[in-house]
């Protein structure tokens, strides 16, 4: 079977925001921003990788979400606790250095973890918790 992942979604309340840290700090590509109703969805990727995609989207636009749902999404976001991505390089460090200089909250340092992975984590401007691994 010849299957791979293709898109991820993550929830974004700021859209200009979500563009500083994902492209400008990241630097992933902008491949689509799409509004609809005074909202945006933004698909952003790693250069060179074209068919792997992170959709950041408003949370709550889909019309089946009530507005008590709607609610807890934004608190749970705003805690840090709603989602999560992990992305891989094999220069953690430099990396590190990059997103900490463009002032992106710092959650762990890089670490070497009991588990053998060396990683750093983030929160991007929506509150999700960006893993970083290092990867040769």
């Amino acid at each position: 079977m010849d299957i791979s992942i293709h898109s991820a979604f993550l929830p974004h309340d700021d859209a200009e925001a979500a563009l500083g840290f994902y492209r400008d700090l990241l630097g992933f590509e902008l491949r689509n921003d799409v509004g609809y109703n005074g909202l945006r969805w933004l698909t952003v990727g790693p250069p060179g990788q074209p068919g792997t995609n992170l959709v950041l989207f408003p949370p709550g636009a889909d019309p089946g979400v009530t507005d008590d749902e709607r609610r807890t999404v934004l608190e749970m976001m705003a805690k840090g606790t709603y989602a999560m991505v992990t992305l891989a390089t094999p220069d953690l460090d430099s990396v590190f250095a990059r997103l900490q200089a463009g002032d992106a909250e710092v959650m762990q340092e890089p670490t070497d973890q009991p588990y053998g992975i060396r990683d750093c984590a983030f929160r991007d401007p929506a509150g999700n918790t960006v893993r970083i691994n290092e990867v040769s």
